[in-house]
């Protein structure tokens, strides 16, 4: 069985450590972690790697965030992978910093990678794991907050963020998303 793993965000040093490259770091550590490494493919950075069995396919759109879709879509149809195998890793400004949630399905929330993936994927009928980054943003700063870097004290907290991420997905893999939200939806 294979899976579509994709971690949005945008491409470009100047995005590179900021809230909204959240899903790029959880799968740049995915991959790491199951000895695999990044390929430049069609429309995205993209590794294979196998976890208890399982194929997968990971992915990091080149598209830029708000074109995301045109990537997963491409992604699903070359590999032939259906919905329900697809899982979307997407920063969250409604959760506080660090709360993970799975989700099988839901609308975009206002977030522009997910309104790109359902435009042009026809639907919300994939799982997604969304990171809170928190909302820690004066009335009109929502886009400077989301592109800019995670601070100190943050950064501190990450990388046991991502490592429980990356368990999250593995386990989506192995038991499903029903059973690791669970899990894992505390």
């Amino acid at each position: 069985m294979k899976f579509l793993i994709v971690g949005l965000g945008n491409i470009g040093a100047e995005y590179v450590g900021t809230r909204h490259n959240i899903g790029f770091d959880i799968a740049d550590e995915l991959v790491a972690g199951l000895e695999g490494s990044f390929e430049h493919g069609r429309l995205a950075y993209h590794a294979e790697v196998s976890h208890k069995g399982k194929k997968l396919h990971v992915i990091k759109p080149t598209t830029y965030m708000n074109l995301s879709g045109k990537a997963v879509n491409y992604w699903m149809k070359e590999l032939k992978i259906a919905p329900e195998n697809v899982l979307v890793l997407v920063d969250d400004l409604a959760l506080p910093l660090g709360k993970l949630r799975m989700k099988l399905q839901g609308s975009s929330a206002g977030h522009n990678g997910l309104k790109s993936i359902e435009e042009v994927c026809g639907g919300q009928n994939y799982a997604r794991l969304r990171f809170g980054i928190g909302d820690d943003f004066p009335k009109g700063r929502q886009a400077e907050f989301v592109l800019g870097a995670f601070d100190k004290n943050e950064k501190k907290e990450l990388p046991v963020l991502i490592n429980r991420a990356v368990s999250m997905i593995k386990s989506f893999a192995t038991i499903g998303a029903a059973q690791t939200m669970t899990l894992f939806n505390k």
